[in-house]
């Protein structure tokens, strides 16, 4: 690109998603701004044996073609679905398929961007072999000895005829902001015309839970799983696991407006950061979040104060939630006092290598019907984290620049801004 030329622009034109509150972009924004939970007892497994028996499940979902592994099925049909909500965006009156923002983009450059967790094996197949030293012979057979990245990015790429090799992202709970950014990064670029971006994860299965009870990272307020998920309140005591997927699809600026597409946002920046302080647990000054977030308003060539709302990742664990309380004050000083701050994680819970998309999602979501979701169960704030949460419920939004956060295991931590 010459250095003199205005930079390319990138919109969302399409999303889907699948998540605990449903797979209906329309219903989905209306109960995260009514304040929803969809935490509840976990039904995928018997958890009785483990001291956290709850989590925030997909329920009401049917996939296209159901998978081994949840977190592929929940990719393959959010992936469908963003295509589809990009297409309606053609003709008003047309049917909605996928068909005509594919074959816009024929034989031009595409690409798919993911963040997923990474696994070495199907779980199921690994105990079948555990338990019979062979696997069963009606085992999928795109599940053994294969990662949900490869499963992914092979059904995904090929059912849209997405031409360039896939980018995976494996940054735990960032995983998916990055995919965002990298997506965002490729088209500013040049790279490619259009990309598919987002994740997925499930993690809700015996392995998943009891490691994150070992690592005293989930919440144990079993006997109350709606209140459980309490980020930024004082008897917040760990996060709640959740599950889904979501995919955006990217285009640059010039292209939506030609085939007359409806925009739900533009990414003006991104950043990433690292900064390997602990395994689960945050840099105590905040050092890798306030970079991120430094890094990605520079990039989108703006000063703080023009932030108006931060999506925060918001965990609900003792230690995030200050941190990254204390991190928005270092970066935003006196500022931050004017800047609005929920966390979806409140009623979702946190779908880790998806959390990143869909928060995206129901940001961008909430904001076509002019408001912002609250952040729910905040009955008594924490002494230290002291911003503006939208603790009293939905709060009505204009537009304006927005920050999205996610801070990821093992110090990986994005940063996106978005202009809506």
């Amino acid at each position: 690109m010459n250095c003199n030329q205005a930079p390319t622009r990138v919109v969302v034109t399409g999303m889907g998603m699948v998540t605990p509150l449903g797979s209906n972009l329309d219903a989905f924004s209306h109960l995260l701004l009514n304040g929803q939970s969809a935490a509840n007892k976990i039904s995928i497994f018997d958890p009785a044996q483990l001291p956290t028996q709850i989590a925030a499940e997909v329920t009401d979902f049917t996939p296209i073609k159901e998978f081994p592994d949840r977190k592929v099925s929940f990719a393959v049909s959010a992936a469908k679905a963003a295509i589809i909500d990009a297409d309606k965006t053609v003709l008003k009156d047309a049917d909605k398929d996928g068909t005509a923002i594919l074959h816009y983009y024929k034989n031009l450059r595409s690409q798919l961007s993911i963040g997923i967790g990474l696994e070495l094996f199907s779980m199921p197949d690994m105990l079948d072999y555990l338990n019979h030293s062979e696997v069963a012979t009606d085992s999928h057979s795109l599940s053994h000895i294969q990662t949900p990245s490869d499963i992914c990015a092979h059904l995904i790429s090929d059912e849209f005829n997405l031409n360039r090799p896939p980018l995976i992202h494996v940054s735990a709970c960032a995983a998916s902001t990055d995919a965002l950014g990298s997506a965002f990064r490729a088209l500013r670029s040049d790279h490619c015309d259009w990309m598919l971006a987002g994740g997925t994860d499930s993690m809700i299965n015996p392995l998943g839970v009891g490691g994150f009870s070992k690592l005293q990272a989930l919440t144990r307020r079993n006997s109350a799983p709606e209140q459980a998920s309490r980020p930024f309140d004082r008897d917040r005591d760990g996060f709640l696991l959740g599950e889904g997927a979501g995919f955006l699809v990217l285009e640059k600026l010039q292209n939506a407006l030609q085939r007359g597409a409806s925009i739900y946002g533009e990414i003006v920046g991104f950043a990433n950061s690292f900064d390997a302080h602990g395994i689960s647990e945050p840099h105590p000054q905040g050092d890798g979040a306030y970079l991120a977030m430094r890094k990605a308003i520079a990039d989108a060539q703006l000063s703080p104060e023009l932030i108006a709302h931060i999506s925060a990742h918001g965990t609900s664990t003792p230690k995030n939630d200050i941190i990254e309380t204390k991190a928005i004050h270092r970066l935003f000083k006196k500022a931050a006092s004017n800047i609005s701050v929920n966390a979806t994680k409140s009623m979702i819970g946190h779908l880790i290598s998806a959390s990143g998309v869909v928060e995206v999602g129901a940001l961008l979501a909430c904001a076509s019907k002019g408001a912002l979701h609250p952040s729910i169960n905040i009955d008594h704030a924490d002494n230290l984290c002291d911003l503006d949460y939208i603790s009293e419920g939905q709060r009505a939004f204009t537009g304006g620049y927005c920050l999205k956060n996610s801070f990821g295991f093992g110090g990986q931590n994005s940063s996106l801004v978005l202009k809506i």
